[in-house]
């Protein structure tokens, strides 16, 4: 681990991240639309996940999708938690730049742990109004969210030590792109969707060169079936 690296992440907590991802690199269809596509042990593993973090992490689009609690699961991960020390229920935190999760999302419905937006100052009235009475929310940036002091405060006022993002493609690009990536933990399935404009585990800006490339190295792969399991370690800095 190289200095830069070790003072970027201080007083950060350890971001880890997780994927289902196509033999083409797709996370979901062009429509963006979420469906899960993973088989069996590929959920039994998000809620492996799940059990290892104080929050779980998400994009608006995502939660706003039907189903999505960014809950712990069943009581045999709440008892992992119990035992790993942690809440039983992780925090749940909502990305979102113009704060445009709706209010009868499906998150909002349990209350089981308090459920935190982070968004910018480009964010409606109107929007941060709505919100506001169910949920916290974290006004950390102009146009754009910085991360590094959105963290720094998840880390000082909630104890996060340990924060999983789930997508969508968009918050966990920004994130890479911001350095604060440590682990990444992709799913490959055997299915193809195509799609010029189906969203990849790291969209928005891109490198423009492979210099700029954000790189991982292999910590592990295991094959479960027709899917492929890998982990991917923190980036390397030269």
């Amino acid at each position: 681990m190289s200095l830069r690296w070790k003072v970027q992440k201080a007083g950060l907590p350890f971001v880890f991240s997780n994927f289902a991802m196509t033999a083409d690199g797709k996370i979901a269809f062009a429509s963006r639309e979420f469906i899960p596509f993973g088989g069996r042990r590929d959920r039994e593993h998000m809620l492996e996940l799940r059990a290892q973090a104080d929050a779980v992490m998400a994009g608006a689009r995502t939660v706003n999708s039907p189903g999505i609690t960014l809950g712990p699961g069943g009581e045999k991960y709440r008892r992992l938690r119990r035992q790993r020390g942690l809440r039983e229920y992780p925090l749940r935190i909502i990305v979102s730049g113009a704060c445009s999760v709706e209010p009868c999302a499906e998150v909002f419905r349990h209350s089981f742990s308090p459920v935190i937006i982070l968004t910018t100052r480009r964010a409606p009235e109107k929007n941060l109004r709505r919100l506001r009475g169910i949920a916290e929310v974290f006004v950390c940036g102009g146009r754009e969210i910085h991360f590094t002091r959105a963290l720094r405060w998840l880390r000082e006022k909630w104890n996060v030590e340990r924060m999983l993002c789930e997508g969508g493609g968009e918050l966990h690009g920004a994130l890479v792109r911001a350095g604060l990536v440590d682990e990444l933990h992709v799913t490959i399935c055997p299915k193809i969707f195509g799609g010029r404009q189906a969203p990849t585990v790291a969209d928005g800006i891109g490198a423009a060169r492979l210099a700029g490339a954000s790189a991982f190295k292999l910590k592990s792969l295991r094959r479960i079936g027709d899917e492929l399991f890998v982990v991917f370690g923190r980036p390397i800095f030269h």
